[in-house]
């Protein structure tokens, strides 16, 4: 997915920051606010929008616009970055697919690996009864 043409879908809010900044917090809006209306994108696939769908609901909202949300910083531009920054993590979290697992059988040595360490085991056991 190429992150620039994404920049140019994406809309940015201004709001008022709950971070850093001192009493500079209550006058400017330096937070900022990502909304992704990922549904009307030519820039991904019916695909991956059923699969962002399915895997990032609790950062969509109801006009089912994708959002998040950034107060770290004191300037909106470094917060609009770091939006975008999120944005970028949470698709490659949405469209990862973990690798599928192989099964596979013990060897021959963990199995005699194992029946020594229950023969010891039984062994021990053995020795602490009462002798008849």
């Amino acid at each position: 997915m190429n992150y620039f043409e994404l920049r140019k879908e994406v809309s940015f809010v201004a709001v008022r920051s709950r971070g850093p900044g001192g009493q500079n917090v209550n006058k400017v809006s330096s937070a900022a606010v990502l909304y992704w209306n990922f549904n009307s994108s030519n820039l991904i696939t019916d695909q991956q929008k059923a699969l962002i769908q399915q895997k990032l609901q609790w950062a969509i909202n109801k006009d089912g616009q994708l959002y998040t949300r950034s107060d770290e910083f004191r300037d909106l531009e470094r917060n609009k970055n770091r939006c975008l920054e999120k944005l970028e993590n949470l698709l490659t979290s949405a469209f990862h697919k973990p690798k599928k697992r192989t099964a596979t059988k013990p060897t021959r040595s963990s199995k005699l690996r194992k029946l020594e360490s229950k023969n010891r085991r039984s062994e021990t056991k053995k020795m602490r009864q009462k002798v008849r």
